[in-house]
């Protein structure tokens, strides 16, 4: 709990917050921005995190950064260390990174490799699925080693991404359609054959709500992100109100390019959690670079068009991403605090490309670096106006925030559904 925590608690206690967070729910105007205790108080951010990251399917990873057996990441899912293994038969596992002996985390790396997982404490051993193979020679005759394995976390894996869910319970829903739609949507890329080229972490002063409402709108766009806008068309999808009729032109005659090589382009939504789109980026542009030119020599996959635009892919509550002719950017957002977050950009390219030869890391990343910085920034200051007494829930544009509109439309039912569970 940091500083700005202590200062914003509002509540005597959880149980007292979870009432008031569903009558504030329920009672909420539509379309406009959230009660202030719902962006700034401890008790609140503890039902954030036991009602929706613990409860629902989070984005992790790419299966390309545990290629092969004993490669492994961890994430910090708030208080709960994850660890994500690829076992010997290629299966990609998590588990919760804490040990059945007396609890230390297994994996303190980011990532690494291993042949199998050894606690650093006292040397409890376990397989790649999480069995337990040695405990030592003093537990005595009746400790059954069976019954001592790791506690997995569920775990699927689509078109390359990585998901897990701590939940006791699979959640219900049309999750698996959507991840039936990424496989072939994802499928050019060939992920596995993919490599993560360069990743940053940045820390920013705000709620993961506000993040992520922050990156559903490209309103504050054109004040804020230069470096962005040199090939990011703002238009959301062809549907979207304010899409020019030379905008409409180009998707036309670039989706006829698409078409003839077999890239998947149109428009899937899945509620309003998860979709996914192919959009042009500027006349002119190849990929989300500072001048819009390749990033990397080497195509993706079976990609041979490098004028893909962005496939844009949303996950709900903790991931977009912008998959290019010549690589890819991944985004995710954890939280840490009722008003800090954890946003994680990961660029990847192909396998075989050679670092300085192929592709230049600064280069990939002078966009994003600089475009995470402004909206950290933005981020920032919307929570220390937030914060102050003088705030009241404001108007959001059904023209451009629309995003917003529907972002928190999930997060208040999905809320208010798994209170009741």
């Amino acid at each position: 709990m940091n500083q700005n925590d202590l200062l914003n608690i509002t509540y005597a206690n959880v149980d007292t917050a979870r009432v008031e967070m569903e009558r504030l729910l329920k009672t909420r105007q539509r379309n406009y921005s959230l009660p202030r205790e719902l962006y700034n108080d401890p008790h609140m951010f503890r039902i954030d995190m036991e009602e929706i990251f613990q409860k629902e399917w989070l984005f992790v990873g790419m299966t390309s950064e545990v290629p092969k057996k004993g490669d492994y990441i961890t994430v910090e899912i708030g208080q709960n260390p994850v660890l994500v293994v690829r076992d010997a038969d290629g299966s990609v596992n998590a588990f919760h990174n804490t040990c059945r002996h007396r609890g230390s985390r297994l994996c303190s790396e980011h990532r690494g490799k291993v042949a199998n997982l050894v606690c650093p404490y006292h040397q409890w051993t376990y397989d790649l699925k999480g069995n337990l193979l040695f405990a030592g020679s003093d537990m005595g005759t009746t400790f059954d080693k069976s019954e001592h394995g790791l506690k997995k976390a569920h775990c699927k894996t689509a078109g390359g991404f990585i998901f897990v869910c701590l939940g006791k319970d699979v959640p219900q829903g049309d999750f698996d359609d959507f991840l039936a739609t990424l496989e072939e949507y994802m499928e050019p890329y060939d992920v596995e054959n993919t490599k993560l080229a360069v990743e940053s972490n940045m820390y920013e002063q705000a709620n993961w709500k506000l993040v992520i409402e922050n990156n559903r709108e490209c309103y504050h766009c054109a004040g804020n992100h230069p470096e962005l806008l040199n090939s990011l068309l703002e238009w959301d999808d062809t549907e979207d109100p304010r899409a020019s009729e030379e905008f409409l032109a180009q998707y036309k005659r670039q989706a006829a390019e698409w078409d003839a090589e077999g890239i998947p382009h149109e428009h899937q939504s899945f509620g309003v959690r998860n979709r996914i789109v192919r959009m042009p980026l500027k006349e002119g542009t190849e990929v989300m670079t500072i001048d819009g030119s390749s990033g990397c020599n080497k195509l993706m996959g079976r990609i041979k068009n490098r004028h893909l635009g962005s496939m844009r892919i949303l996950h709900l509550p903790n991931s977009w991403n912008h998959m290019q002719s010549d690589h890819f950017v991944v985004f995710r957002v954890l939280p840490i605090s009722a008003q800090e977050s954890l946003v994680t950009t990961k660029w990847f390219v192909h396998k075989d490309a050679v670092e300085g030869v192929d592709y230049d890391v600064a280069k990939l990343r002078q966009v994003w670096d600089a475009t995470n910085d402004q909206d950290r920034q933005l981020g920032e200051e919307n929570q220390r106006g937030i914060n102050s007494l003088a705030y009241q829930p404001g108007p959001y544009s059904e023209t451009y925030e629309f995003g917003v509109i529907n972002f928190l439309d999930w997060y208040s039912d999905k809320m208010q559904e798994n209170l009741q569970k």
